[in-house]
């Protein structure tokens, strides 16, 4: 399944809209895609399944990259 991470880069600060970044990883739960982020030093704001017609929405976009973790 695909996830979009939604994160701030500097793990102390408060989350901003401004400031929030994504990034979409492939795991097999919510607890496996903390797993595969635990060695990256982000504060990580929310996880999101993403379903076929999301996956597909976001595929759209220019920024739209599958991370390998």
């Amino acid at each position: 399944m695909i996830f979009k991470v939604l994160y701030q880069e500097d793990p102390n600060e408060i989350a901003t809209r401004e400031r929030t970044k994504s990034i979409y990883i492939e795991a097999d739960s919510i607890r496996d895609a903390r797993k595969k982020l635990a060695n990256k030093t982000i504060n990580i704001e929310y996880i999101q399944p993403l379903n076929k017609a999301h996956l597909a929405y976001e595929k759209q976009s220019e920024n739209f990259e599958l991370e390998t973790i």
